[in-house]
């Protein structure tokens, strides 16, 4: 993921180098872009050690390649840590007299703001006004802590520590970009995750989807207006924060802030809920990884290895083709998107994979991905190409997949 780091003028400065530190270790390719004050703190060389990449703070520099806005042009996620009280200040306004100003101002990306300053500047009128502001505008604020300031000060100001910076803005990620409400009155069903086939009790046959794209896709179509329903199956703790679970078994129902969730964990199950609930929908998503099979009988008891020998021997019956239900029922007017999800390294072969897809499904839009052991499932990445019924590409996307949802949603809206 490409980051930007705002590093500014203000003593906590020092910290930013944990924090860039975090960001490249987990994977991430990180940019800083100081202010001339913040390299009165922090010295270029060890920012760009710990970034491994040149540290930017002349909005003059690299003209020819219009630096002064690629930069936000490029980023998926903007941090400023510390923010001072004159940036935010200037960001609430629409500056844009240095580099960081402009970056903020040329991006999209989700922008995460971690406040540093004395107390009383942070209880100023002027600031809380900036701070509201900005979060009405969608940025996303971690801290200030409390606690020891400059010289003999304590109070709250204190900017957060870097871990807990890192983690609330990986978290921003897949929280909705404020954008227009396009999809106001759009009535969205979404599916997402992976379908469990079990085999007994204890074990059963699945696939490493955590479903991060299909919420992403939820939330998305909410903060542009939508009515949404989203079917997750078996994806990760914490995705849906704030959500309420009832029921103990089969399907369980439940509601977030933005959409309403429905729980399933087998195929069987998500074709239930996907065909009752579609009727209602003006779109239909199928962002979840279906099981193509299920074992022909499910065990009562666990499966023992001292009863079985040295194999064991399956057999699997195919399941439901949920999406081609999907098409067969769909009223006139209603869109039907299909997701591919495909291991083919060759870019033309992979598109014609889609394309046989499309054609079989018979979808409005099917989106094709990539994945493999490291890519596409189970991380915060995608690369998307969208197809067409006649399998023109009609979209692609590559980034975070709160920005490859808002592209999806672009096209079938």
């Amino acid at each position: 993921m490409n980051i930007v780091v705002g590093i500014t003028g203000g003593i906590a400065a020092y910290k930013a180098v944990a924090v860039v530190r975090a960001f490249v270790l987990a994977g991430h390719d990180v940019h800083v872009v100081a202010t001339d004050a913040a390299l009165r703190f922090v010295g270029r060389p060890t920012l760009e050690a710990i970034s491994r990449n040149l540290v930017h703070s002349d909005l003059y520099e690299g003209v020819a390649e219009v630096r002064h806005v690629a930069l936000g042009q490029r980023a998926e996620l903007i941090v400023i840590a510390p923010a001072t009280a004159h940036t935010l200040a200037k960001l609430a306004t629409g500056l844009a007299d240095d580099l960081l100003g402009n970056t903020v101002l040329a991006s999209k990306a989700p922008l995460v703001l971690a406040p540093a300053m004395h107390t009383e500047m942070w209880q100023h009128p002027a600031t809380v006004e900036n701070v509201r502001l900005l979060v009405e505008r969608g940025a996303h604020v971690v801290g200030p802590a409390s606690g020891q300031l400059t010289g003999s000060d304590s109070g709250p100001g204190r900017m957060a520590e870097p871990d807990e910076i890192v983690a609330a803005a990986l978290r921003h990620l897949e929280a909705p970009v404020v954008g227009p409400r396009d999809l106001a009155g759009r009535r969205i069903l979404i599916t997402a995750g992976g379908t469990r086939e079990p085999l007994d009790p204890v074990r059963f046959i699945g696939n490493r989807s955590s479903g991060k794209q299909g919420v992403a896709l939820a939330r998305a179509a909410a903060s542009r207006g939508a009515e949404v329903t989203l079917i997750v199956a078996n994806i990760d703790d914490g995705l849906l924060t704030g959500e309420i679970s009832t029921g103990s078994t089969g399907i369980s129902t439940g509601s977030i802030t933005d959409f309403n969730v429905v729980h399933v964990s087998t195929t069987l199950e998500l074709q239930e809920a996907t065909l009752l609930a579609a009727g209602q929908a003006d779109t239909v998503i199928m962002a979840a990884a279906v099981a193509d099979y299920r074992p022909d009988r499910v065990a009562d008891a666990k499966i023992k290895k001292e009863t079985q020998g040295d194999t064991l021997d399956l057999h699997l019956v195919r399941n439901p083709d949920i999406l081609r239900e999907l098409t067969a029922a769909r009223r006139e007017g209603q869109i039907v998107v299909g997701f591919a999800a495909e291991t083919e390294p060759d870019r033309n072969a992979l598109l014609e994979l889609g394309r046989a897809k499309a054609a079989r499904k018979g979808v409005d839009f099917l989106v094709v991905n990539r994945v493999g052991w490291t890519e596409g499932f189970a991380t915060d990445r995608n690369a998307i190409v969208v197809l067409d019924a006649a399998g023109d590409i009609v979209a692609e996307a590559e980034g975070a997949k709160a920005l490859v949802a808002d592209r999806i949603l672009d096209v079938v809206r």
